[in-house]
């Protein structure tokens, strides 16, 4: 099995810039009242938080971490691809006319905070992590397929053009794309070693694999509950 590695360097002005930039976006959240975003984007992080250190680092030992601790430095990371991730997604889902919007928002955003930190961050600590797949990739390529087929069959029992048929298409475009656009940033930035596989990899399963049920919670919430969490 060839190994796919996953791994970045970066200056620690990277961190804090970044960190600048999620106060920035949960405060957006909030001042348009996009609150389950929030909740989503929050609840996100901490999924990665108990994946990224309890699973892969502490229980798998797949992650790797120099020059900052483990603990903390993935920490932030959980909650700066959960918190954007996360959200964008529910943002995309709500389908509220302002896809856009927050997609330009986030997308320049993670350029800014890469560039900046390239610009003027030779002074700062450097930081290195690194991350082995072979382990857990086929897994998480069976909770993907899992997700989908549930999506399938609820689609092949609904006649089309009736309503309650998931968007298969769009819900691809959604779960590839987030990623996809997370991973050409780092790469272009310098901050991702080249090379295609983890590029690709990475964008069909890591966060494609939680639309399906991200979609059916915000399709079940979404009956009950607007986005400034007053009853419907």
């Amino acid at each position: 099995m060839v190994e796919i590695v996953a791994a970045r360097t970066f200056s620690s002005l990277y961190i804090w810039l970044d960190l600048a930039w999620l106060a920035g976006f949960a405060v957006l959240l909030l001042v348009f009242r996009r609150y389950l975003a929030l909740l989503a984007g929050l609840a996100g992080g901490l999924i990665y938080f108990l994946v990224d250190y309890g699973l892969f680092y502490l229980a798998l030992g797949a992650r790797a971490v120099d020059g900052a601790s483990a603990f903390w430095l993935l920490l932030w990371l959980s909650f700066s691809y959960g918190l954007t991730n996360f959200a964008w997604i529910w943002l995309l889902l709500d389908r509220a006319g302002r896809e856009l919007e927050w997609s330009l928002l986030i997308v320049a955003a993670w350029v800014a905070v890469a560039l900046l930190s390239l610009n003027f961050g030779s002074g700062w600590p450097a930081i290195a992590i690194r991350r082995t797949t072979g382990g857990y990739h086929g897994v998480m390529a069976l909770i993907l397929f899992a997700g989908y087929l549930v999506l399938i069959l609820r689609n092949l029992r609904i006649g089309p053009g009736m309503p309650g048929r998931a968007e298969l298409g769009r819900l691809l475009a959604i779960g590839i794309g987030v990623q996809l656009a997370w991973e050409a940033v780092l790469l272009l930035a310098g901050i991702r070693p080249g090379g295609w596989r983890a590029l690709a990899v990475n964008s069909l399963i890591e966060t494609n694999l939680g639309v399906p049920y991200l979609y059916l919670i915000h399709r079940a919430l979404g009956e009950r509950i607007g986005e400034d969490l007053r009853r419907r």
